[in-house]
């Protein structure tokens, strides 16, 4: 990874990067970042409303994880070239594997994603969910519409 652009990660709070608020911000914190790839950590929670048991959440979740790593990169790459955050869409998952059926609450994951095809709308990212003794893994496809006016709080 490229230290300009991983120090330039750090600037940003994940609220500030996603379209999202509140507890559906999952990822805490970009851990690294580049041109191509983005790498952001976690803690498990029990809060929110994709989790049905306090103690584990199942293996799917790490699907929004790895889609929010993905619009983690977009809203990197926005803010980096000034524009602002939009929305975008996951538009399916591919090749997901996982050798867990659930994620224990409070366990720390990392998750990693890299482009493999991207152009001005539509993406397909390969992306990994690692902790201890979890590894997970889906090829994700995107959307990012074009809008006239920018996401905004209001």
């Amino acid at each position: 990874m490229n230290p300009a652009t991983d120090s330039a990660a750090e600037d940003y709070r994940m609220a500030d990067l996603l379209p999202h608020t509140g507890a559906m911000v999952l990822l805490e914190r970009v851990v690294s970042f580049d041109a191509d790839r983005l790498s952001a950590a976690l803690t498990v929670r029990g809060d929110g409303l994709l989790f049905g048991d306090e103690r584990e959440v199942p293996a799917w979740v790490a699907i929004e994880y790895m889609a929010q790593a993905i619009g983690a990169f977009a809203g990197l790459q926005a803010k980096l070239a000034g524009q602002p955050i939009r929305l975008g869409f996951l538009l399916g998952s591919r090749l997901f594997e996982s050798n867990v059926a659930t994620l224990p609450v409070g366990c720390c994951l990392t998750v990693a994603i890299e482009k493999i095809v991207h152009d001005e709308q539509l993406g397909v990212f390969d992306c990994r969910v690692s902790g201890d003794n979890i590894e997970i893994g889906a090829k994700l496809n995107v959307y990012q519409p074009r809008f006239d006016q920018p996401l905004t709080d209001e």
